[in-house]
């Protein structure tokens, strides 16, 4: 039986892409560069400054650029980090519904610790967590199963208890390599090109609520 429900934090529980997009489109505006629009930059939200780097600038480590410009993103977005982000539609009412059950919730993020445990206070969710595991929390990141099962120990609830759910493929895959029914958060920052029917996942979401029935008599074999 499910007991802990774990969430991806950007593109699963919180709908942080505009303030990314705000931090992005400053820093290009410092360069002198036009901004881009969100519909663009959606799509690369889950995977972190990188990839904002690499779309806003075309560059990547090790380029002499990069790193002053990452930091700078940074910089910004932490200084915005709850200027619109809020709640995917759907997800408050899902975390009620789990915590009404007697059932228990954390997050698994690669997001750094200095950027999760703001945003999470600002929405008001960090002392409901039974367990935040940040990007930096233990030297592996997802797609390796550490974190997550760090956060199955910290809920108190065997790996094969605890379900994840996210919107990028490392997520599944650290889900399944960690023993745990892991589900696709279609709502979230999934590319056009991505393929999230080949990635192994248990099952797809397309709102929150639909989570509910893998809550109810639901034994994992």
């Amino acid at each position: 039986m499910i007991r802990t429900v774990l969430f991806d934090l950007d593109g699963t529980l919180a709908d942080t892409a505009p303030d990314l997009a705000f931090a992005l489109n400053s820093l290009l505006a410092e360069a002198g560069r036009p901004p881009l629009p969100l519909a663009q930059i959606r799509p690369v939200a889950s995977h972190g400054s990188p990839a904002l780097i690499q779309l806003g600038f075309g560059i990547t480590h090790p380029h002499a650029d990069y790193e002053p410009l990452r930091q700078r993103l940074l910089a910004i977005y932490l200084a915005n980090i709850a200027r619109e982000t809020q709640l995917f539609a759907g997800v408050a009412e899902l975390l009620q519904e789990i915590e009404q059950r007697g059932l228990n919730w954390g997050v698994v993020t690669n997001k750094p610790a200095f950027l999760t445990e703001p945003l999470l206070a600002a929405l008001q969710l960090r002392q409901r967590a039974a367990s935040v595991v940040s990007g930096d929390t233990l030297a592996q990141r997802k797609p390796h199963p550490a974190p997550l099962l760090l956060a199955s120990r910290e809920a108190g609830s065997e790996p094969a208890a605890c379900l994840y759910l996210g919107d990028a493929q490392r997520d599944i895959e650290a889900g399944r390599r960690a023993g745990m029914a892991s589900l696709i958060a279609s709502w979230g920052y999934i590319a056009a090109d991505d393929q999230p029917e080949q990635w192994g996942a248990d099952g797809s979401l397309t709102t929150p609520a639909q989570l509910l029935p893998w809550l109810s008599d639901r034994k994992l074999g």
